[in-house]
């Protein structure tokens, strides 16, 4: 047979449409399957809400859990002098003097929620000792795992929550990003900003729960609305 008359053979046109309907369902498969596993993935992940938002802050249950001294509040130092341009309270291992006021801000922050059932740790750093003091007006008891920031923080964390009240620790980046890790909590949402706070609830039985976040700017402005 001739090869023009065998390539324009109707049987092999539909052979190669067959085949191409193959590939293109396959493909499809393909992306559908990629889908379904990155939607699934997503849906075992545990966002952080902005508390600095009054309706998600109403909706997180913060303020009742905090009454009922259920919280841990992490909060990170303020901004460090050894990574700004702004003068230094002193020590340039320590907290800038912008840090220092940002610091009182949360300070008054926590105020407003109460502090009155609330144990306080600071890591042993200078900049998170600085920043305690700032929030809370006083020296503020050490502990190593605040500086450790390694995979047993969450565990430590949980072991120094004393039931019937709040803990306070003023910590790092790196040990708030182990909490977040094991709450499995996305990549993209675990950077803390300076001096803003996570706030977990912990149940009777030890079991932690994030809340969400709230950022320096946000304390006054939010606690003012939701009556606090």
């Amino acid at each position: 047979m001739h090869l023009s008359s065998t390539l324009g053979h109707p049987a092999i046109h539909a052979r190669r449409k067959r085949r191409l309907s193959r590939k293109a369902l396959g493909a499809a498969l393909g992306v559908c399957l990629f889908i379904a596993a990155v939607t699934s993935w997503l849906a075992t992940r545990t966002p952080i809400v902005d508390l600095g938002n009054e309706q998600q802050l109403s909706e997180s249950g913060l303020l009742q859990d905090w009454a009922e001294g259920a919280v841990i509040v992490m909060i990170r130092h303020a901004e460090r002098c050894d990574s700004a341009p702004g003068p230094c309270l002193g020590d340039p291992s320590g907290i800038t003097v912008a840090g220092s006021e940002a610091a009182a801000r949360v300070g008054q922050g926590l105020t407003q929620l109460g502090l009155a059932n609330a144990d306080l740790l600071a890591s042993p750093k200078v900049r998170t000792r600085q920043t305690a003091h700032f929030i809370l007006g006083q020296a503020v008891p050490s502990a190593a795992f605040l500086e450790s920031c390694d995979n047993r923080f969450a565990s430590e964390a949980l072991a120094h929550k004393r039931a019937g009240h709040n803990l306070v620790l003023v910590t790092h980046n790196g040990c708030i990003d182990h909490f977040a890790r094991q709450q499995k909590v996305a990549g993209g949402q675990r950077d803390s900003n300076y001096a803003s706070a996570l706030f977990v609830s912990v149940d009777g039985n030890g079991k932690a729960r994030i809340l969400g976040r709230l950022n320096e700017p946000d304390w006054q402005r939010v606690l003012a609305s939701a009556g606090k």
